[in-house]
């Protein structure tokens, strides 16, 4: 039998079993709304199929139901703050909010977390800035899933980046892990009992592999070599600028039974600070099509910008998508424990 919900029924879904934790409305919904997202855009290894590792995070009191986030330290253009444990999503959430409040007044935000939690998709929050007019960039660092350039031991993490520009007509938005794959993928391989594309992980003794549990046990390899390993060893750097762990201090953002010590960092550009906004927001809409508009080489239908596969397949799950039977008994375990019946959700 297929199970099948729909972007309001999951948003419904995670929302209610959230608050019958003891989180309270608007930290659910927000929880929510993002998990939502991953899964519409086809992250499906951030979305409803990692929601059980949430729930582990609250029975462990590793992510906090009712938490007093607090900005420690700010001025005009810079704040860090401090999650105290909250779920990642919310706390993240106000920390690109801020930053663009600062953006919004002079010109540039940056705002870093520490004491957080993961957080889901990182371009949410690029574009949660892009759309009210800025440049978003997120990034984050993780536990340790990936060898360095040459290396076999696990020391960095997966570290995602995130950059989000709207233009007047077009829109850029890059969301991308530094290592060949996101962790999240392969535990979802994992689950799903498939294996891993070629290249992209290594076992515990540097050899090739394509076996979830041998990438798990081993190490994810960067993307693109020693400019993928260099650009992830920058975001680890940066993550860390407001207090947040580094390297193999890093735990918590794979295991939610274990206390979460990445950091993130939410930076928020206003153009109109730097020259005329129309201008370069034409510009902008310039690039994208005269790269749409190019020649394409042989064999190829098309041409893609950052932003272009998640917004088609977003439009393709509007109507609902299929939840896999062992992730359908993960959450109708969870949904018992509090008296919920899941089949209310579902399609």
């Amino acid at each position: 039998m297929a199970h099948i919900i729909t972007p309001e029924g999951e948003k419904k879904l995670l929302s209610d079993i959230l608050m019958a934790f003891g989180v309270k409305e608007e930290h659910a919904k927000i929880t929510a709304e993002i998990y939502t997202e991953a899964d519409l855009k086809g992250f499906t290894s951030h979305g409803i199929g990692r929601f059980p590792q949430t729930i582990i995070g609250l029975e462990t009191e590793n992510i906090k139901t009712d938490p007093e986030i607090k900005i420690i330290k700010e001025s005009p253009a810079i704040a860090t703050i401090n999650g105290d444990l909250a779920l990642g999503y919310v706390t993240a959430a106000m920390a690109m909010d801020l930053a663009v409040e600062k953006a919004k007044n002079v010109g540039i935000g940056a705002v870093a977390t520490y004491n957080s939690n993961h957080f889901g998709i990182t371009g949410h929050y690029s574009e949660r800035a892009s759309k009210k007019g800025m440049i978003g960039i997120a990034i984050t660092n993780t536990e340790p899933a990936m060898a360095p350039y040459g290396g076999k031991d696990k020391i960095l993490g997966t570290n995602p980046i995130a950059i989000a520009v709207s233009g007047k007509k077009h829109k850029y938005s890059l969301d991308m892990a530094t290592a060949s794959v996101a962790r999240g993928k392969i535990f979802e391989a994992k689950r799903l009992g498939k294996i891993l594309p070629e290249n992209a992980a290594v076992d515990i003794n540097g050899n090739i592999t394509t076996d979830p549990d041998k990438a798990l046990a081993g190490s994810i390899l960067p993307f693109g070599g020693i400019k993928g390993y260099g650009i992830a060893m920058a975001v680890e750097i940066l993550s860390a600028i407001g207090g947040a762990e580094i390297g193999t201090n890093v735990k918590g953002t794979a295991r939610a039974d274990e206390k979460c010590t990445k950091g993130d960092l939410f930076i928020a550009i206003n153009p109109e600070f730097f020259g005329e906004k129309s201008e370069f927001l034409d510009k902008t809409d310039f690039l994208v099509d005269e790269i749409k508009n190019s020649k394409l080489s042989e064999g190829s239908s098309e041409i893609l910008i950052p932003g272009d596969v998640e917004a088609r397949t977003s439009e393709n799950k509007k109507n609902g998508f299929e939840i896999d039977e062992i992730l359908y008994k993960k959450l109708k375990n969870i949904c018992d424990k509090k008296g919920i019946t899941i089949e209310n959700y579902l399609k």
